[in-house]
């Protein structure tokens, strides 16, 4: 678990992404030079939390896989309308082509008022897939880091970033997306009214199975269990449930060894899918079930699916927001 913070994370310069797409494929090598760099090793904390004190319940949380966050505005003002305290993010640029080289959570936390938390999951050594070109107006990315986020309108305390049990897929195989890095989870501690909660934001692998997925299910909860012995935990995001298994997200083996160590599982509606078509994945039958909060030692509510779709019908993200409320410790 990596527990430093820096106020901007150090991105590699284009010589040494040059260098890594040239790199042995192998992990041995892939993790050797991802030991070098700071980046990878280290949360940027940023923004500034609009109150101090602790947050009272009931208190609403956000999670929304952003798709790159073509529209970092636009998406703050999306999720300002939900009332969200607390907001999980993925799939976040910073100094990518296809975002017009934005810091897009930087962005969204400062038009929210929050603080936020922010760590590397992918170094990408490309532009990206053959759509997101079309939204490039440059020919190189300026940082080529791409992650999740935490943001909170209360302080973040106890930073830390651990990355998944993983095969380096976006690195070893043959892909139209190459990347150094491996999925992680980010995450922070919260004082409420009630005393300390853990708050997690996530990203399981799309491009795996239902056990891969299990195994980055338990190393989580085993990590979180050592570090935060006794504390009431909310993990959220995109667990890729579902995925290559024809949007079965009941194949998956990750909710029953979550609900075996206490967590339970919020989704909205059991029927509501979690993607729709967008401006980057236009696959008009795509519909799955992939975006979950687990909660432990919390007492959640009102668990619901909010369209990513704009006041005008343009679609921010490939996935909608899911939102939860949480009324206090269980």
């Amino acid at each position: 678990m990596i527990r430093t913070t820096v106020d901007r994370l150090a991105a590699p310069s284009p010589k040494d992404r040059a260098a890594i797409a040239t790199l042995e494929k192998s992990i041995a090598a892939h993790d050797g030079r991802m030991a070098e760099l700071a980046c990878m090793n280290a949360v940027e904390a940023g923004g500034r939390a609009e109150r101090a004190e602790p947050l009272p319940f009931p208190f609403t949380v956000a999670a929304w896989n952003l798709e790159r966050c073509l529209f970092p505005l636009q998406s703050a003002e999306h999720l300002g309308a939900t009332g969200a305290e607390v907001v999980l993010l993925s799939e976040m640029d910073d100094g990518m082509a296809r975002t017009r080289q934005r810091h897009t959570t930087a962005e969204v936390a400062e038009e929210l008022g929050m603080a936020y938390l922010y760590g590397v999951e992918f170094i990408e050594l490309g532009l990206g897939s053959a759509t997101e070109l079309e939204f490039c107006k440059d020919d190189f990315n300026r940082r080529g880091l791409h992650g999740n986020g935490l943001m909170s309108t209360v302080p973040l305390h106890e930073p830390f970033l651990l990355r998944l049990e993983g095969e380096r897929l976006w690195f070893m195989g043959e892909v139209d997306q190459p990347r150094l890095g491996e999925r992680m989870a980010i995450g922070g501690v919260i004082n409420t009214e009630a005393g300390s909660l853990v708050v997690v934001s996530t990203h399981f692998e799309s491009a795996a199975t239902a056990d891969y997925r299990e195994r980055q299910m338990t190393g989580l909860m085993d990590a979180l269990d050592v570090a935060f012995p006794g504390l009431p935990v909310l993990i959220g995001g995109d667990l890729n449930t579902g995925n290559h298994a024809g949007g079965d997200f009941e194949v998956e083996g990750l909710f029953a060894r979550a609900a075996e160590r206490g967590f339970t599982r919020h989704g909205g509606p059991i029927d509501g899918m979690t993607t729709r078509p967008s401006l980057i994945t236009r696959w008009p039958e795509r519909a799955m079930k992939l975006d979950w909060f687990l909660s432990r030692g919390l007492a959640v509510s009102q668990a619901t699916i909010v369209s990513s779709l704009s006041p005008a019908g343009k679609p921010l993200s490939d996935h909608d927001v899911i939102t939860c409320r949480i009324d206090g410790f269980a």
